[in-house]
């Protein structure tokens, strides 16, 4: 097994077909093809589904290229610091869509300054947080457990040598837009919910009732649109009277100050903590980060 081989592997993923791969390596597709064949010989498993309608990664695949990029990533940053001496020290995390865990990103970056480190944050779905820990493009990703997910997301969390460690508790809130008509209550039952649209992250292929941001899950919505990214979130609160269920944790600096969390009646109790690869040590930027995130518990509503 050679790091080329493994690279060819990454490409033909990241690309979705063979054909295309070939062309971004310069090498033609067969030798492409037959490199493959000759790498899943040797690790006795295949890593593609391979028909005349291109190429699927199978379960043994997804697996065996997690791996590889590990070795990859790991081999350019030798190669950045040792070879070409021009690499930046790194510092990356992971979240489900909070505000205040970016705002605490952005002390992070104010702290360390942008001199000597490489900065990366990815607010993205839970399986994509879990996925960017466990594969080293994240040093600490940030979610959350409950009494309905905790059993399915720890299972997750041993199954890719993650642990979870909670940083506070919180209830949960209707997060919704400040002229929304339920807006000035103060409290809101889910009944009084049902005549507006929930607004939900989408999780996409790795959709589960146990990776949902938003507690309540299993609920029988009569109306439901799903998003990908807060803005477009925040732009449908405004325009349908949309609503959304979090921690209440508000961070207007990033938001602004349009808009409200009041109480759920049938609230639930959220754990938000952090996930890192078990017996990794913390950076001292992993330890900033970890220090401005506790901060929040003092904003728990």
């Amino acid at each position: 097994m050679t790091l080329q081989q493994l690279r060819y592997a990454i490409m033909i993923a990241d690309c979705g077909s063979m054909n295309e791969a070939a062309k971004r390596l310069f090498i033609s597709q067969p030798s492409l093809s037959g490199t493959m064949k000759e790498l899943e010989a040797e690790i006795g498993i295949d890593i593609f589904y391979r028909s005349n309608r291109g190429i699927v990664i199978t379960p043994e695949g997804e697996e065996f290229l997690g791996y590889a990029r590990q070795v990859a990533d790991q081999y350019q940053l030798l190669e950045n610091k040792y070879i070409e001496k021009k690499s930046k020290k790194k510092f990356s995390v992971s979240m489900q869509h909070y505000t205040f865990a970016v705002k605490a990103f952005v002390e992070v970056v104010k702290k360390a300054g942008m001199e000597e480190y490489e900065f990366a944050v990815h607010e993205t779905k839970t399986y994509e947080v879990i996925e960017n820990v466990k594969n080293f493009k994240s040093e600490l990703g940030v979610l959350y457990l409950n009494d309905f997910n905790e059993q399915v997301m720890k299972k997750i969390l041993r199954e890719n040598s993650l642990e979870f460690t909670e940083l506070f508790q919180c209830d949960t809130y209707v997060y919704l837009w400040g002229e929304h008509p339920l807006a000035q209550q103060e409290q809101i039952a889910m009944k009084e919910l049902e005549e507006y649209p929930c607004l939900a992250f989408e999780q996409g292929k790795n959709n589960s009732f146990y990776l949902s941001e938003e507690v309540l899950s299993t609920y029988e919505y009569k109306r439901i649109i799903k998003a990908d990214d807060r803005a477009t979130m925040l732009n449908l609160m405004v325009g349908l009277n949309g609503y959304t269920l979090c921690c209440g944790i508000i961070c207007e600096e990033l938001n602004g100050d349009d808009y409200k969390a009041v109480p759920l009646l049938e609230s639930q109790k959220m754990r938000i903590g952090y996930i890192k690869r078990k017996r990794s040590n913390i950076s001292s930027l992993g330890e900033i980060y970890i220090e401005e995130l506790r901060k929040y518990s003092k904003f728990v509503l």
